[in-house]
């Protein structure tokens, strides 16, 4: 018998061909601007009191929400971070953002009190 080409893979029996990781990922449908429904709301909890704005609802691709951010994160003049499918920039700025998202064509909503 050969060695194996992977003395690290202790694969003993796989069901589906090769290893091929990517065709398992989640697709994510980069849907238009025009239909996405956004949601805007300020949030403090676990944030050691500070105030966020979280937009949450994306149907983007990593690359392009991070893009987004950058440019939101521009127009407010402050930080912000994009985690998981949500946009979080640094501050109370919620009637700014609904103005900038919708002038960029989106569908969105303040949300929350």
């Amino acid at each position: 018998m050969g060695k194996a080409k992977d003395q690290n893979n202790r694969t003993v029996y796989r069901e589906f061909g090769n290893d091929n990781e990517a065709a398992f990922e989640r697709a994510v449908p980069d849907l238009p601007p025009n239909q996405q429904n956004l949601r805007i709301q300020a949030s403090r909890k676990g944030r050691g009191g500070k105030t966020v704005t979280v937009i949450s609802g994306w149907q983007h691709s990593p690359d392009k929400l991070t893009e987004l951010a950058k440019k939101l994160k521009a127009q407010c003049g402050t930080g912000g971070t994009v985690r998981e499918e949500t946009i979080e920039i640094q501050g109370d700025h919620k009637e700014k953002l609904l103005e900038i998202l919708v002038k960029l064509g989106y569908k969105a909503k303040i949300s929350g009190g």
